[in-house]
């Protein structure tokens, strides 16, 4: 285990790390909970990262030294470097108030980083266990189960040198971060530094993060500069195009599903694009997805073997790095005539309340006209066509 003592460098190469944030003495009468308590636990548990420990190394303070304004800065850091932080909140009014606790928590008990624990009779933390259970922090009563449940979910962590030292873990190992680094370093530049500015999580076990947002100092290679830009980005989709060709590829038709998605800005206030979508989990290819959401949203199911795979790209390149990953099918006369009988026929998980597509055939000359669909589907739709 390394430690990490207020004030002192962070690590330039780490594989973990845990912040232990709670209250802290302010004097010399309190005893703090993290030394040697919370580190004497993190040896017998054989936690081998780093711990960010927001306190004087002994022997180097006391804790009539500690200043605000000093140590504000480096906590902030080393909260957003942090791995996991772990709350543990042994409250006492006179001692160990745990106001600065109280702003800490509040800023990130939605990271999708934090882990929550308080004596059964602490004062004063009722409130701040209602909303562990609402955002699903994982909350416990004994300071060993708190650090054991963080140390568990660590893992073995992953190796990460210089300016990857700035990404917490549950972010670097999403499938959408890794595809995005991959590239960076292909083409030749560097990650500098990164800060997380957002990140939609889950309730729900063994799902990654869908969404996340970084902003990132980049050197630039081919240009000898950094640039500081926030990066944004999600899991990748497919899309399929279902459509039958005509000798005037003007009026080939194309199958589309209409969905209310919240930001749409459209003429009705709908979507209108490809069948397609993503996955929760991991590790799924592409062309199962395209399988899948084929079948959700239209309602019709097609071997794996019929769709033809386009390519994939960016489809908002200044906006989000994820990608569409495009498929089609060439619908037979017999799946032609299905879809047209089934035009305005309702799919998806709209019992659960979680998607309702509603099934169009629209022709490629109604497809431009209209100018309900997005440019990108409009793109997709023109890939397909040009080949």
């Amino acid at each position: 285990m390394k430690l990490v003592y207020s004030g002192e460098p962070f690590p330039d190469e780490i594989t973990k790390s845990m912040f232990l944030a709670g209250p802290t003495p302010r004097n010399d009468s309190a005893q703090s909970w993290r030394i040697p308590d919370a580190l004497e636990i993190l040896e017998r548990l054989n936690y081998d990262g780093h711990a960010f420990i927001p306190e004087h190394r002994p022997g180097a303070g006391t804790c009539g030294d500690f200043d605000t304004h000093t140590y504000r800065e480096w906590e902030t850091a080393g909260l957003h470097r942090a791995d996991k932080i772990v709350f543990w909140v042994p409250r006492e009014l006179k001692t160990m108030p745990a106001f600065t606790t109280n702003v800490e928590w509040g800023a990130w008990r939605r990271s999708g980083k934090a882990v929550f624990g308080a004596p059964s009779g602490a004062p004063k933390t009722l409130y701040l266990k209602l909303e562990a259970e609402e955002f699903g922090v994982p909350q416990f009563t004994s300071l060993e189960e708190t650090l054991a449940h963080a140390v568990t979910s660590l893992g073995n962590g992953a190796r990460r040198t210089g300016g990857e030292c700035f990404v917490p873990l549950h972010i670097w190992n999403t499938e959408s971060f890794q595809q995005w680094y991959k590239n960076l370093v292909r083409t030749g530049n560097r990650l500098v530094e990164a800060r997380v500015e957002w990140v939609v999580t889950s309730k729900k076990k063994n799902v990654s993060i869908p969404a996340w947002a970084l902003r990132t100092k980049i050197f630039i290679a081919a240009e000898n500069r950094t640039k500081e830009d926030v990066v944004i980005s999600r899991r990748d989709i497919s899309a399929v195009m279902l459509w039958k060709k005509r000798p005037n590829l003007l009026d080939s038709e194309i199958v589309l599903v209409k969905e209310f998605r919240n930001p749409a800005r459209t003429a009705d206030g709908f979507v209108h694009e490809l069948p397609g979508g993503s996955t929760p989990k991991d590790g799924v290819n592409p062309l199962s997805v395209a399988v899948e959401e084929v079948l959700e949203e239209t309602g019709v199911y097609f071997e794996p073997s019929r769709f033809t795979l386009l390519g994939s790209r960016q489809l908002a390149g200044t906006f989000s790095s994820h990608h569409a990953h495009l498929f089609s099918i060439h619908l037979t006369d017999c799946e032609y005539e299905l879809y047209k009988s089934r035009v305005g026929h309702v799919c998806g998980n709209y019992e659960e309340g979680t998607e309702r597509t509603v099934i169009e055939m629209k022709t490629l000359r109604e497809i431009v006209n209209e100018k309900c669909a997005d440019y990108a589907t409009l793109g997709m739709i023109l890939d397909v066509i040009s080949e």
